[in-house]
């Protein structure tokens, strides 16, 4: 079996998992912070702990694992290249933003949220566009 297509097949769906909590808990906290009812609230508290923690977490730490894997195999010359310098870059501020929303999650559920919904639609780009940036790099493999 070749590991390197399979650690590359297991590192994909777990990024899709993880890109799919991320940019969906943002939408959840832009109803969040516009619900007005404490039923309301409260289903979506339990809503962004549960993709938070049992969604978004594991795939996060498979991403990196399976990452970690993929560069072991092909060796750590990888970094050498432009492409992958970038990757990391943006994969490390994908990161960042991924605990920025944990943060933003602890906030909801201690009802000490200061954010508007505003802020959170616009937040909910972030993700979309380092998604982008990745892809195009990755594919790409520029010099």
């Amino acid at each position: 079996m070749n590991l390197y297509l399979l650690f590359k097949s297991l590192h994909l769906i777990a990024v899709i998992s993880w890109m799919a909590g991320l940019l969906y808990l943002p939408r959840i906290f832009v109803y969040h912070s516009e619900a007005n009812h404490e039923t309301q609230k409260e289903v979506f508290k339990i809503m962004e702990r549960k993709l938070y923690n049992y969604i978004m977490m594991p795939a996060m730490l498979l991403s990196w694992l399976f990452g970690v894997l993929l560069i072991h195999n092909l060796g750590l010359s990888i970094f050498a290249e432009l492409w992958m310098q970038i990757k990391i870059v943006a994969i490390v501020i994908l990161t960042y933003y991924h605990f920025t929303l944990g943060k933003f999650l602890n906030n909801f559920a201690n009802d000490n949220n200061q954010k508007t919904s505003k802020f959170f639609r616009i937040y909910n780009e972030i993700p979309t566009i380092i998604l982008i940036v990745v892809i195009f790099v990755v594919v790409f493999k520029p010099l």
